[in-house]
């Protein structure tokens, strides 16, 4: 079932599924960073992957319910706050070789489109900006349901996932190994976990 028609009630029936009308979840949220994930994963010295996440975002979703190629997103990241498990490998990354966070303290998503593809699965297409340079990217996302949570919020979920080489964003700083390759992949892989809930 789409992205407008489908609710997880919370309740623990295997039946207890609610269809709501489409103006139920049409309206404006705001994302959720204590429940929501901004990770990424790059090829680390050819052999293994690394895996990191942006621990400081805000971000904002529109779902139109009667045209969802209507609905748009947004979403603002602190480069500061990036977060892979060593604070050396951090501070590598915030530094001129990679970031430069001093200099571009931010990364932006802006949704330039929307289509269904049928079931939950949805693509949005949009602009990301990093180091001052902005292109489109295509993120594929499917969505996981609509509930209240026990504290009277409306909620929507999403799973999304892209692929982006981040040498056309300026990226390109690399070392060379002695057994052939790179040490980091030019190639990164975005993964979204978002939680959003309803504005009242």
């Amino acid at each position: 079932m789409g992205i407008f028609g489908r609710k997880d009630t919370g309740e623990t029936t295997a039946d207890a599924t609610v269809t709501p009308d489409l103006a139920a979840l049409t309206g404006d949220y705001a994302i959720d960073p204590a429940h929501s994930t901004i990770g990424f994963v790059a090829r680390h010295a050819m052999v293994t992957n690394v895996k990191g996440k942006f621990n400081d975002f805000t971000g904002a979703l529109h779902l139109d319910g009667s045209d969802p190629s209507r609905s748009t997103a947004s979403i603002d990241v602190k480069m500061e706050s990036i977060d892979t498990g060593s604070a050396d490998r951090d501070g590598h990354l915030k530094s001129a070789d990679f970031f430069k966070t001093d200099e571009f303290p931010a990364m932006t998503f802006r949704s330039t489109s929307a289509e269904t593809l049928g079931g939950d699965d949805y693509r949005i297409t949009g602009d990301l900006s990093i180091l001052g340079v902005t292109k489109a990217i295509t993120i594929d996302l499917e969505f996981n349901g609509a509930a209240k949570d026990p504290f009277g919020n409306e909620r929507v979920g999403f799973e999304g996932k892209a692929e982006i080489l981040r040498s056309e964003w300026g990226l390109t700083w690399n070392a060379a190994l002695e057994t052939g390759g790179v040490l980091v992949s030019d190639k990164i892989k975005l993964n979204f976990d978002i939680s959003a809930i309803k504005n009242a």
